[in-house]
């Protein structure tokens, strides 16, 4: 690494001249002072025709969040992201842009520092690869289904012909039961496939006591050679959720943590305070994280994209609806799930928001 007395000034200003991402900055009032060259290139408009302007002047059209940009970045220096921003250029181009601004104080004065990255080419591959694992998603659901379905089918339809010929009472009363018992399989298998069906009764409560019933009821099946972990911060509040929901959801991880275990391992479960989540649309807020973590082989490559879809699944005789319902349930809560996982790891981080 060079040392300090070799950065002069001239090689600064070239290092931020030739970033490919574009730099902008912006005083309090978004009047632009300082653009570098992508930004430029970005804008379509030379140096100086961009620079003393008002940032929404370089726009024929921009959906640029500047009241949330200006409320949390300008006053309480929070930086904000924005992943994709519509923009139409001054020469007619459309773009999507993801945009990140940050605070900065230069002599006293504070400004906006912006970021940005044209990401168009980024979305319609993104899309393509969605459309492909919605695809495959598809096939497999109608798949999985048309198996389910199968066999209660052929036993109503077995039953049924043996019904229109069968003339004494006993034979004809277990042929209806079979029918009513397939049928009864059918709906069930509906009724999953549609998710939990009951609003949450929340009420406020320790998660700790959520989690050790879900480490008790672990333990009653749990292979000698597996151990439970936990690591809990013992300053998080009482949550407003539904106890045995998020007991469900939680258990479900553990127990697919178990199976996929077969030569022993470590399942972690822990707890703390993020104090940034963010979702699409909405301003940071504080929230209880439950991550479930395991040493495991990691998840099959083919089904990580479409893991929380119906039916998917690689276990054997596995009906793929755990990881579904458990999105169902903690998006009733206005939270969210999300995984990661390599060789070797495995974790699923649960995120409750502690204000609905």
């Amino acid at each position: 690494m060079p040392n300090n007395k070799n950065f002069s000034p001239e090689l600064l200003t070239s290092i931020w001249q030739n970033l490919s991402t574009a730099v902008i900055l912006l005083d309090q009032q978004f009047t632009l002072i300082y653009a570098n060259n992508s930004a430029s290139e970005l804008l379509g408009l030379g140096p100086k025709r961009i620079l003393n302007q008002p940032f929404d002047t370089l726009f024929n059209y921009h959906s640029i969040d500047l009241k949330r940009i200006a409320q949390y970045s300008l006053m309480d220096g929070v930086d904000c992201h924005q992943h994709r921003a519509d923009v139409v250029f001054v020469d007619s181009r459309h773009a999507k842009l993801a945009i990140s601004s940050r605070r900065v104080k230069l002599q006293n004065e504070y400004y906006i520092l912006f970021e940005c990255r044209q990401t168009d080419d980024e979305i319609r591959h993104d899309q393509a690869s969605n459309q492909m694992h919605q695809y495959q998603a598809a096939r497999n659901l109608i798949r999985g289904l048309a198996h389910e379905i199968k066999n209660p089918l052929g036993g109503i339809r077995g039953a049924a012909q043996l019904l229109q010929y069968e003339v004494d009472q006993q034979e004809r009363d277990e042929c209806a039961e079979l029918i009513i018992e397939q049928a009864d399989r059918l709906r069930e298998l509906v009724d999953r496939l549609l998710g939990p069906n009951q609003l949450p009764q929340k009420s406020y409560g320790n998660i700790h006591q959520t989690l050790e019933s879900v480490i008790k009821l672990s333990t009653l099946d749990n292979c000698a050679n597996i151990s439970l972990e936990k690591d809990y911060d013992p300053s998080i509040p009482d949550v407003f959720i539904d106890q045995g929901k998020i007991q469900q959801v939680v258990l479900n991880i553990v127990r697919n943590a178990q199976q996929a275990l077969v030569d022993g391992g470590v399942i972690k479960i822990k707890t703390r305070i993020n104090h940034q989540q963010r979702r699409p649309g909405k301003a940071p807020k504080k929230a209880l994280l439950i991550q479930i973590s395991d040493d495991g082989p990691g998840i099959d490559p083919s089904i990580k994209e479409t893991l929380f879809y119906p039916m998917i699944t690689n276990k054997e005789g596995g009906s793929g609806l755990g990881l579904s319902i458990a999105q169902t349930l903690i998006d009733q809560h206005n939270g969210y799930i999300e995984c990661d996982s390599w060789p070797g790891h495995t974790e699923f981080n649960i995120y409750l928001p502690f204000v609905d």
